[in-house]
């Protein structure tokens, strides 16, 4: 499906800040990571609940959120490659790297992996694989390799871009699969 707006300035221009969308961030400086929901609140169900739960008290966050709650993903989806929200784009400079957040069609309890960085996506698919979730790394449409992606514009240029399946978004695995990402995040920073 095409999107409405092929960037953010299109979609400002014609959606009520407050009242179509809102922006929330938790900076910490101290922060190497930075987790994104750029279809938070009703554009993908849950994503911003998701990507608030894997960066906890230590990492942190950006949520672009649509606020209609019927939804909001015809109207409020830009494409990862096309995101370019200006506070966004100022937090992804300052970071390391970057783990966004999306959703995906299916039944399936699964998280679909992408990005450019190997070595991450290999830490935390085995750490999804440990928690009894289901991870597809490579047959998907959703690979997340376009170097404009925002999960590959932190400082080292590539990241992960991870999709929580609509079987597992609020299903009880969901907390496991959480939790699998934060253990996979906090073995690649220290190890």
């Amino acid at each position: 499906m095409k999107d409405k707006y092929t960037c953010f300035r299109e979609l400002a221009l014609a959606e009520v800040y407050g009242v179509d969308y809102r922006i929330c961030i938790n900076r910490r400086p101290e922060s190497l990571i930075l987790v994104v929901a750029p279809h938070g609140g009703s554009i993908e169900r849950r994503t911003s609940h998701i990507a608030t739960a894997i960066a906890g008290a230590e990492y942190s966050y950006y949520l672009f959120e649509g606020l209609d709650p019927s939804g909001s993903f015809d109207d409020l989806h830009i494409t990862s490659h096309r995101f370019d929200e200006p506070t966004c784009m100022r937090m992804i400079a300052d970071v390391h790297s970057v783990v966004t957040i999306h959703g995906c069609a299916g039944k399936n309890k699964e998280v679909l992996i992408g990005g450019l960085d190997d070595r991450l996506k290999s830490i935390i698919e085995s750490q999804l694989a440990d928690a009894d979730i289901a991870v597809n790394g490579d047959r998907h449409r959703f690979q997340g390799t376009h170097e404009k992606n925002i999960c590959n514009r932190g400082q080292r240029k590539m990241g992960v871009q991870l999709e929580f399946s609509d079987g597992l978004r609020g299903a009880p695995e969901e907390a496991a699969a959480i939790e699998a990402v934060r253990d996979g995040i906090e073995t690649f920073l220290f190890s």
